[in-house]
């Protein structure tokens, strides 16, 4: 697994992913073979490519390997991903525009090309509010920060900053908090912390409210994505904020 500025990439074996519900936008795609979706809005989809939207319940079933790209939604990347998928129907993405070339070359590429495959070398902008908001999240995730404390701080109201979370991010500010620690327990784990640390360091109450967490978002255990050999390689050891990848 990957961590970078905006994204988190998995290469590897399916691992029988329980039914769970992302806090960020996910493109699934079937390196060896086909998988099935199973999802209230869609039933029973069998696809090589899917992006599948956050707070959205599902299970995926798969056998051998699969490439999943989880798209910060504070990031431009996840519009951009959207607007690749030839197919929109009950609010997941079908059929990328480039799924022949991910299926052919994700495995052998570095995550960088995988993303510019996967979203396209240019982004749409974010509002820079909104950009401003997901690096304070992502620069303390532990900091028990409010709605009301985060919208003075980008100069909205409350109710229009979550309003434009939610439009522009894709997800609301709460999950989006939750990524934010998730991804800080990913940078402290490469770093070599043990997991009940990095989850407490990163703002979980405890072991087992992080161990629940990972499991609601991912469908499985961290303790099981490690222990099935999984390695976190951190892309950039600083995890640029997403203003700052925003403004190159």
């Amino acid at each position: 697994m990957w961590l970078g500025a905006g994204h988190a990439l998995y290469l590897g074996p399916s691992l029988r992913l329980d039914r769970h519900s992302g806090s960020v936008a996910c493109l699934a795609v079937g390196l060896d073979t086909p998988f099935t979706v199973h999802a209230d809005a869609i039933g029973a989809r069998t696809v090589r490519t899917v992006l599948v939207p956050p707070r959205t319940p599902h299970r995926i079933v798969a056998d051998g390997r699969m490439l999943f790209c989880y798209l910060d939604s504070g990031s431009p990347r996840a519009a951009a991903c959207r607007d690749r998928m030839l197919e929109q129907t009950g609010g997941f993405g079908f059929d990328h525009v480039e799924e022949t070339t991910l299926i052919r070359r994700a495995a052998d590429s570095a995550p960088a090309a995988v993303l510019d495959l996967a979203c396209g070398a240019r982004t749409p902008d974010i509002d820079p509010r909104i950009a401003t908001a997901t690096a304070i999240l992502c620069a303390d995730p532990a900091a028990a920060i409010s709605a009301d404390q985060l919208a003075a701080a980008v100069h909205l109201s409350k109710s229009r900053l979550l309003h434009l979370f939610s439009a522009q991010a894709g997800t609301t500010f709460r999950r989006y908090r939750v990524w934010a620690r998730m991804l800080a327990v990913g940078r402290a784990v490469a770093d070599g912390a043990d997991l009940t640390t990095a989850a407490a360091n990163a703002g979980f109450a405890s072991p087992s409210h992080f161990s629940d967490t990972f499991h609601a978002m991912f469908g499985l255990t961290a303790a099981d994505l490690l222990g099935a050999g999984a390695r976190i390689i951190v892309d950039d050891p600083g995890l640029l904020l997403p203003q700052e990848e925003t403004a190159r």
